[in-house]
């Protein structure tokens, strides 16, 4: 009897041992923080600003009528046809214009005929003054020749040689050549009037011609405005008319002025909405990834080739500057991608999302974004045992100034500390001070990292982070 019970009283009393063991254990466990730990690290990382949009060519215009209001006789094109710049496209009724080039055409031509008449009489009077002039030299000679006779024979005279009634003939002949040198002057000086008169009538009939001409050209060219010509090298990506459908010119915001739309596919881009709190990332020459949401398994590589100065409210797609409202709605940036891809691959209007890489870090120290959270400077200062503080307003308002920081885990404790961050990867962020490699962290949870107190004891339990739900942010 005296074995059992020794063994019950051992028994008893390892019980009562373990029990205190336990107790001590829970008591010393008391106000301990269950937490997910991670190590600081050197890594790789890319900051991504990722916005959607739609695929746009570079350059596209609206074929509208420049003449009209006027039926559309024909379309000489289809959508999706390829086209060259110059090309007919499409053609309005035409008649009047028609008409009316013909009728200036046939005036043109009446012109031209009265011209070519103006220029042969010129070409005739310049005969007629040239024969004129040959005749006058021919009549001098004469007048010469007779002169010398008549001197002659007024010596011959002098001396009784001759008979008067003989110089008397000399005489006559003379002035009868005179007489007809002075005729042959006379029609010189008439010729050359006939010819000013005819130069002038040239003059007249060449102004006229030129006129006609000018009348031609314009009727000419309204005629043409009734054919819808390509300015560019393009593809057709929109036809919303039908042949017999009237066009009307000067609306271009009227669906009734657009025969169809020309766009140049040698440049694609990708036109998207940048949030304006990531605008500020964006720089020129940033390369991107983007996707198509109709080729889901390709991804084509693109750059920023323009940026937007305007915001666009998100809601109504209207620029900002034209809100007739102050509004606080969110706004976004456009921005436009140039695409290093085949144009037969895509059709404007497509869906797109772009990832543009707006800064990268090699090596960089970094940390889990989740760890990041803020602290108020007063929350972080342990005030003495019994100590009540008494703060003026200034010194309140000093302890409410936030800190970004991590805590972190040394000697079963957690102790705040303020780093300062760079860039944003997708997952991490950059650390620019307040941490070293191989520091241990506090990564989780979420709901731990957004009550934990600076200096609180702590107990590191990584098993607990595969149950931590995804996605979590810092608060």
């Amino acid at each position: 009897m005296k074995k059992k019970w020794k063994v019950i009283i051992l028994l008893s009393l390892l019980v009562l041992i373990a029990g205190a063991v336990f107790a001590s254990i829970r008591i010393s466990e008391r106000g301990i923080v269950i937490v997910q730990t991670g190590k600081v690290a050197r890594m790789d990382l890319t900051a991504v600003v990722t916005a959607s949009g739609e695929i746009k060519p570079k350059n596209y215009i609206n074929i509208g009528a420049a003449q009209g209001p006027a039926p559309i006789t024909a379309l000489l094109v289809k959508e999706g046809d390829h086209v060259k710049k110059g090309q007919v496209l499409a053609r309005l009724e035409n008649v009047q214009p028609e008409a009316d080039l013909k009728a200036q055409q046939a005036a043109l031509n009446s012109a031209l005929a009265d011209s070519s008449a103006s220029e042969a009489n010129v070409k005739s009077s310049d005969d007629n003054i040239a024969v004129a002039l040959a005749q006058v030299d021919h009549d001098q000679a004469d007048v010469a020749q007779k002169k010398v006779d008549l001197k002659r024979n007024q010596d011959l005279f002098d001396a009784k040689l001759i008979a008067a009634q003989d110089f008397e003939a000399k005489k006559v002949t003379y002035d009868l050549a005179v007489a007809t040198l002075q005729e042959s002057e006379r029609k010189v000086e008439q010729a050359k009037a006939e010819r000013a008169q005819a130069a002038a009538q040239l003059a007249s009939s060449q102004k006229k011609v030129a006129q006609e001409e000018a009348m031609v050209s314009r009727t000419a060219n309204v005629l043409s405005e009734y054919d819808a010509i390509a300015p560019l090298d393009g593809v057709v990506t929109d036809l919303p008319v039908r042949v017999g459908e009237t066009v009307v010119p000067g609306i271009m915001s009227s669906t009734s002025s657009i025969i169809m739309t020309i766009a140049d596919m040698s440049v694609i881009t990708a036109e998207v909405h940048v949030d304006e709190t990531d605008i500020v990332s964006v720089k020129l020459d940033q390369p991107a990834d983007v996707t198509i949401d109709a080729i889901p398994d390709k991804i084509f590589k693109g750059r920023v080739i323009e940026i937007g100065d305007t915001a666009i409210v998100r809601s109504t797609g209207v620029s900002a500057s034209q809100s007739q409202t102050s509004s606080q709605e969110a706004k976004d940036f456009k921005v436009v991608l140039a695409l290093d891809i085949p144009q037969d691959e895509v059709r404007p209007g497509l869906s797109c999302t772009a990832k543009i890489t707006t800064a990268t870090r090699s090596h960089a120290i970094a940390i889990p974004i989740q760890a990041l959270t803020i602290r108020q400077k007063g929350q972080l200062e342990q005030p003495k045992p019994g100590q009540k503080q008494q703060l003026d307003p200034a010194a309140l308002k000093a302890a409410k100034e936030e800190i970004q920081g991590v805590f972190v885990v040394n000697n079963g404790k957690a102790k705040f500390r303020e780093v300062k961050t760079g860039i944003t990867g997708a997952t991490d962020i950059e650390v620019l001070s307040g941490l070293k490699d191989g520091d241990q962290i506090v990564t989780g949870s979420y709901q731990v990292i957004r009550t934990l107190r600076n200096e609180a004891k702590v107990k590191v339990d990584n098993k607990a982070a595969f149950a931590a739900p995804s996605g979590s942010v810092s608060g």
